[in-house]
């Protein structure tokens, strides 16, 4: 564990207050879940949940899936990092969502993109990825954004269309749906 050097005092309601800087940098929001664990040593642990994240393994297999019947590298991702990964960019598995992928989902849009198009976007962090079209989709449960479904792809003579489109959003549904029950 890593020390921060904050304190804080708990209020006359029992909450606390988690510094901007650490809400910043931990990309936790107004309205996001923590969980709450303990220790033997008296030690409180918060994280903060990811529902999708409680589906890892069947997100594994769903962009297994989607990869094989679509030709095209699938991502699976919670509000901040790569759950899921198929058909290419396995490094991506584990590593944060970039910052623009992060406000796409959060307002809702769908992105349809080549390199070069306005809409364009790095969908991780480092930026490091090769893929010249993308299509990516927000999964929603109960009305609330939990992570996208993505599509990319590297070669440019397969460019993706409506197929692929009615693939991902299909994948979000049938994701967030599972996320209800």
């Amino acid at each position: 564990m890593k020390a921060t050097g904050i304190v804080r005092r708990i209020d006359d309601l029992g909450r606390i207050v988690i510094p901007k800087e650490i809400r910043r940098t931990l990309r936790i929001r107004e309205a996001d879940a923590i969980e709450i664990f303990t220790d033997g040593e008296g030690q409180i642990i918060l994280k903060k949940y990811s529902p999708i994240g409680e589906m890892t393994d069947f997100a594994r297999q769903y962009a297994e899936s989607l990869a094989q019947v679509s030709g095209h590298a699938a991502l699976i991702a919670d509000r901040d990092q790569f759950i899921a990964t198929a058909g290419g960019y396995r490094h991506l598995a584990g590593k944060p969502i970039s910052r623009q992928l992060d406000e796409k989902i959060n307002h809702r849009e769908t992105v349809i993109a080549s390199k070069g198009d306005r809409g364009f976007i790095p969908v991780s962090e480092d930026g490091g990825e090769i893929y010249i079209h993308q299509m990516i989709v927000p999964i929603l449960c109960e009305g609330d954004v939990i992570g996208s479904v993505m599509l990319l792809e590297d070669d440019n003579k397969s460019k993706m269309g409506e197929v692929e489109q009615k693939l991902v959003l299909s994948a979000a549904g049938f994701l967030g749906k599972q996320m209800e029950q």
